[in-house]
């Protein structure tokens, strides 16, 4: 009686209260289904479907029948849903500690082939074995953010380290690249004089020959040396034969060689025909040949020396090999060298 009493005195009609709870209910799962969908996206989209399609058969005539049924379903729906999303959520997180122990195989990879950072790469792969060992995505997510910084300090480090290294080894290689430089320089040139030495002026041919060009093969051979290294001793000889290298190779064109073919012969590869080798050669014995002054031994003061010297001038003939020429300048030099000895007596 006191029951029935206080329903009457609700004043409500059972008809509407049955319609808003109806309503309510409806609304409850469709709310359900949109949060499923948000929590987990990948397994949501079948929750909500099956919630909205059990909301729909409460939108016609229902029986009370018909109410319970769906509490049944929805429970299964939930049921369903839950087993769906531990399982997704078991499987991502059993991806992300396979990706850890990819990561920390990495860098423990990375920290034995640079032993500088080798006990910083154990640590943090230490850290990262530890992390695959946790179950809450929240810290795994947590530590892994704080590791990614980590490692991404430790690659920032030995990228400036590498440039360094690498501006390490330029500047090496650089060096030795201009030390083989001039070794190589060294080996193609006289010691004494500081003219191409003999294989120098081949090469120097051989290129010419292969490119077809226009050149003269020029041999010097300085008179009476012989008589200055007797007379005044070697040292002086040698001061001789680097004064008269300097002359001749200052009154060179850039594009001539200048060689020291042997002892007290000079070899010259002119850029040019024979009559404008000859016309060099002129000017070549008006500047260079003449008086030079050289040092005695033993400090007995300096003597002056009239020098000169034998030519011979070859053009190269196409067909002609590089001994050819060369012999050929030769052979003139000594012709001239037949005459000066027949004028000296």
């Amino acid at each position: 009686m006191i029951s029935l009493k206080k329903y009457l005195d609700m004043q409500t009609d059972p008809s509407d209260l049955a319609c808003a709870l109806l309503e309510s209910y409806r609304a409850a799962l469709l709310a359900m289904g949109k949060s499923g969908v948000r929590a987990c996206p990948a397994v949501g989209s079948e929750l909500q479907r099956g919630l909205a399609g059990l909301e729909k058969r409460l939108s016609t005539e229902v029986t009370t029948a018909q109410v319970k049924g769906t509490e049944k379903h929805v429970e299964e729906q939930l049921h369903q849903w839950g087993d769906r999303t531990a399982e997704y959520f078991k499987t991502k997180a059993n991806e992300i500690k396979e990706l850890l122990l990819v990561l920390a195989s990495t860098a423990e990879s990375m920290g034995e082939r640079d032993q500088r950072y080798a006990k910083h790469f154990s640590e943090f792969t230490t850290r990262l074995q530890s992390i695959a060992d946790l179950e809450d995505l929240a810290q795994v997510r947590a530590s892994l953010v704080q590791r990614a910084t980590e490692l991404r300090g430790y690659v920032n480090q030995m990228a400036h380290d590498s440039k360094k290294s690498v501006a390490q080894l330029r500047a090496e290689v650089s060096n030795y690249e201009i030390r083989l430089k001039t070794a190589e320089d060294l080996a193609l040139r006289d010691a004494l004089t500081g003219l191409a030495n003999r294989r120098n002026v081949e090469e120097r041919i051989e290129w010419r020959m292969e490119h077809e060009q226009v050149f003269c093969v020029v041999f010097l051979d300085l008179n009476r040396f012989k008589q200055v290294n007797d007379k005044h001793g070697h040292p002086a000889g040698d001061s001789l034969l680097k004064q008269f290298s300097e002359e001749l190779r200052s009154n060179a064109r850039p594009s001539d060689v200048v060689g020291r073919w042997g002892g007290d012969e000079f070899i010259m590869i002119l850029d040019c025909d024979l009559v404008g080798a000859k016309a060099q050669i002129e000017r070549m014995q008006k500047w260079v040949f003449g008086e030079y002054t050289v040092q005695l031994a033993g400090g007995a003061g300096k003597t002056t020396i009239q020098l000169d010297a034998s030519v011979g001038v070859a053009q190269w003939q196409k067909g002609e090999t590089s001994h050819q020429v060369i012999e050929r300048a030769d052979a003139c030099m000594y012709k001239e060298k037949e005459l000066s000895r027949k004028k000296a007596f």
